[in-house]
């Protein structure tokens, strides 16, 4: 069965303070689309990239991205990452194959975390990838802490979240008027539709959202 990693890349950053979307800003000599494109485009267990983006910035991608063999679409993303997860994944004509989506402002993403994903979705249908939360997390409203929940049940979302594809493809079928979205895995399980098993993620992992996120991915992949 084929693997297919779709790379949301729509978000337009404006946390980066920056001009350009941060997928356009730099760590070392590369954008953060290219680290991040770099992490499947060498993993030979990929067959394919489908990459969604701001139709503002696709001919800006498209002349970036020449040289990456496995892009085998580049399509325009939709105003939300809900809209966007929707039109990556059915532009996936094939009938059955599995699905990795994964954020572009992941750069970080280590080929051990990626294998494991790939390697789960021969058991399961559904995966999402996590770490532990070193911080206790409260519930809040209306500026006041109505709760406290256990540490030890909670767990930070990251990507990639991975599916069989008629799988991801029926969860978003059925959301189509549904706005409640917190991501892909969320919406397998609002609707019941399957399990998710978790894959331990990597803390270094990280999102870049705001300047210093930058320089700290700098810091921990030693470019300068």
């Amino acid at each position: 069965m084929k693997n297919y990693a779709i790379i949301l890349a729509s978000g337009t950053g404006t946390r980066c303070q920056n001009n350009l979307p941060k997928q356009f800003l730099k760590i070392g000599d590369k954008t953060i689309l290219e680290h991040t494109l770099d992490i499947f485009e060498t993993n030979n267990n990929i067959d394919g990239i489908i990459l969604v983006i701001t139709a503002q910035y696709k001919q800006k991608a498209a002349d970036l991205t020449k040289s990456y063999k496995k892009i085998i679409k580049i399509t325009e993303g939709g105003e939300t990452r809900k809209v966007s997860s929707y039109i990556g994944v059915n532009s996936i004509e094939e009938d059955n194959a599995n699905v990795l989506i994964h954020d572009c402002a992941r750069p970080l993403l280590s080929q051990k975390v990626l294998n494991e994903c790939i390697e789960a979705l021969k058991k399961h249908d559904a995966i999402v990838t996590a770490i532990p939360s070193s911080d206790t997390i409260i519930e809040i409203e209306n500026r006041e802490v109505i709760n406290i929940p256990d540490r030890a049940k909670l767990m930070r979302v990251q990507t990639p979240q991975c599916f069989r594809l008629p799988l991801i493809k029926k969860a978003h079928e059925l959301s189509l008027n549904d706005n409640d979205f917190t991501d892909d895995c969320g919406l397998v399980l609002k609707y019941n539709l399957a399990k998710v098993h978790i894959v331990e993620g990597d803390i270094n992992n990280i999102k870049i959202t705001y300047p210093q996120d930058i320089k700290f991915a700098q810091y921990l992949t030693n470019i300068k």
